[in-house]
Order: structure tokens, then C-alpha cells, then sequence
């Protein structure tokens, strides 16, 4: 079995979290089966109101005994959400996105002395030292390859760098990951475990509409695309990154046009809406990375857990060792 300093430090069985996808893309059951399956489940809090958040993890608790994390965008985050979240005393809160002059400071010291850890999520070095020098507990290098909103490096030198820059403090790396030669890649680059989000969205737990999912399945890992489009229509402003999606009709309608998107942003959003209740896949942003390529079908979470874990365990114990002579 594969032990690193971050199943001591979370108290999981596999190196393996689950990445907390705000705005709808995670849920109570999903958390819980990554969770059951020895790895890290975590909710996206990001849309969720306080005490939907309570609901959520009494829902969480009443499904696992063990660990789970919440997730915070730290830009668009208020006391009242923030405040719920303290008081369901969670084993981990995990920050992401600050703004440029945020002090998260604060909220590392809140989460500690609620008695939780604290993963913070950066993109590039100076932001892995910052989330260091808050105290944070784990450093999440989140590469480009990886779906939603990403900066602008590559997982395999972005990971090495934040490892480099914040010993001792451990690494998770993210973005480009969806199998278990993601993960034992990961850890020959010195991360200390994974954090994968695509892989989860195409779960049976996934709260996506089948026919998202099954676009993910389908995808070969070439037709995704980095823009603004989808925070543009939603009126969104995230400080330095751009959002990655499913290149399809919303896309590229868009692109080249977002001048005009901003005129008829009420109308899009709008069509937006309708289009995800519907499952219309070319008429809603749909966040995945690149990673979509190696995924080709939708399982259960835990399934999903514990196959990682065990193709790794098996490439660093039989495949690797061979290689050196």
C-alpha cells in the first residue's frame, strides 16, 4: 500500500482527494464514497449558502465516519457561508483564489483553531509560498492541463518547483491526473499524493447530468479550451485565471466575441441555465481537463478510489524497480 505524509496528516487510507468543485459540480454522496473508499472527499462550497453547507455535512457525516474536507474560493467568500462551514467542524478546509491583496492569514488561523488542516491551492511558486507563509498545512500545485480554472503552468514542472519552493511542507499535485500513473508520477515529482476533479466528475456520485458525463468519456483529451466564456456569462470575476471547457457551440460562438457576450451577458446565462437542466452539451460550459482523454467510463467513486491506488502500487513495486539495474 502507498503511505505518504499526507494520509498521516489527514488520517486517509490512499493519497488521493477529491477536488472541491464549487458551483454544483460536487455533492454530499460523492464526498462521502471518496471518503468511505480511503481517500479525501471535499465539498465545494462556492454557491452553496450556509445552511445548505450544514445540511451537506450532516449528510456527509451520516454517510462516512471518516475524514472530508470543505472547499472556499477566498475571493468570493463571505462571513456567513465561511462562519456555517467553521461550525460543522470539518477535518479539512481547503482554500483556493485569493485576490491579489486578500490577507488569508486569517482564515488559516480560524480553520486551525477549529481543529482542521488546511490545504491551500496555488498555480504558481510565489502563490505556493504565500499559502506556506500563511501556515497552510498542504500546498495543492495545480497545473493547466486540469479543468475549470487554472493558471498558466504545466503540472510536470509546476509540481517539483512548489515541492522545491515549500519542504517541508507536503505537496499535493493536481491537474492532468485521472489514474494511478497519474499518481505515481506525482510522487516520483515529490508530491506527496493527488488531487483529481475530471476523474470525479465522470463517477456514478458525479451530480452532473448523464449526458455531461458522458461527453467526458467521449472526449480524447484534444478539445478543451482555455477563455473567459464561461465566467464572462455568469458575471464572474476570478482573480488571474482562465477557465477550461469543452470546446463546443457556446464556445465557439463566443470566442473572438466577448465584447458582446458582456452586452447580452442576462440572455446567455440565461440559455446557460436551461441548457444544463436539459443536458444540452454544445449549449453549456462543461469544465474538464485534458486528462478527460484517459478516462473511459463513468464508475463509482470509490471504485475509482481504490483502482488509482492499486495501479500505482503496482507500477512503483513491479514496473519501476525493473528499470534500474
Amino acid at each position: 500500500m502507498i503511505h505518504t505524509a499526507i494520509c498521516d496528516l489527514l488520517g486517509i487510507e490512499h493519497p488521493i482527494v477529491l477536488g472541491g468543485m464549487g458551483g454544483g459540480y460536487t455533492q454530499s454522496s460523492m464526498v462521502a464514497a471518496v471518503s468511505n473508499a480511503g481517500g479525501l472527499g471535499t465539498l465545494g462550497c462556492h454557491g452553496r449558502d450556509g445552511d445548505q453547507i450544514a445540511k451537506d455535512a450532516a449528510d456527509i457525516r451520516s454517510a462516512t465516519n471518516q475524514p472530508f474536507a470543505l472547499n472556499f474560493l477566498l475571493f468570493a467568500t463571505d462571513e456567513e457561508t465561511f462562519g456555517a462551514a467553521i461550525e460543522t467542524r470539518p477535518a479539512v478546509l481547503s482554500y483556493a483564489w485569493p485576490k491579489g491583496d486578500q490577507d488569508i492569514q486569517p482564515y488559516v488561523r480560524r480553520a486551525h483553531d477549529a481543529g482542521a488542516r488546511v490545504t491551500y491551492m496555488a498555480g504558481s511558486v510565489a502563490e505556493a509560498r504565500r499559502g506556506a507563509d500563511a501556515g497552510a498545512d498542504i500546498i495543492v500545485a495545480q497545473g493547466s492541463e486540469g479543468g475549470g480554472h487554472v493558471s498558466w503552468m504545466a503540472s510536470l514542472v509546476l509540481t517539483p518547483l512548489i515541492v522545491d519552493a515549500v519542504a517541508p511542507i507536503p505537496v499535493l499535485a493536481a491537474g492532468g491526473i485521472a489514474d494511478g500513473r497519474g499518481l505515481a508520477a506525482a510522487l516520483a515529482l515529490g508530491a506527496d499524493g493527488v488531487l483529481l476533479g475530471t476523474r470525479f466528475l465522470a463517477s456514478d456520485e458525479s451530480p452532473l447530468h448523464d449526458n455531461f458525463k458522458q461527453a467526458i468519456v467521449a472526449s480524447d483529451g484534444h478539445d478543451t479550451a482555455l477563455s473567459e466564456i464561461p465566467d464572462l456569462a455568469t458575471g464572474t470575476v476570478w482573480p488571474g485565471a482562465m477557465s477550461r471547457s469543452g470546446r463546443n457551440r457556446l464556445i465557439e460562438r463566443w470566442s473572438g466575441r466577448e465584447w458582446e457576450l458582456r452586452q447580452n451577458q442576462a440572455e446567455v446565462l440565461a440559455g446557460i441555465v436551461a441548457a444544463r437542466r436539459a443536458g444540452d452539451i454544445e449549449e453549456a460550459p462543461l469544465s474538464y481537463g485534458q486528462d478527460a482523454g484517459l478516462i473511459d467510463a463513468v464508475s463509482p467513486a470509490g471504485d475509482i478510489v481504490r483502482q488509482i491506488a492499486s495501479d500505482a502500487e503496482q507500477i512503483l513495486s513491479e514496473r519501476l524497480p525493473g528499470l534500474v539495474q
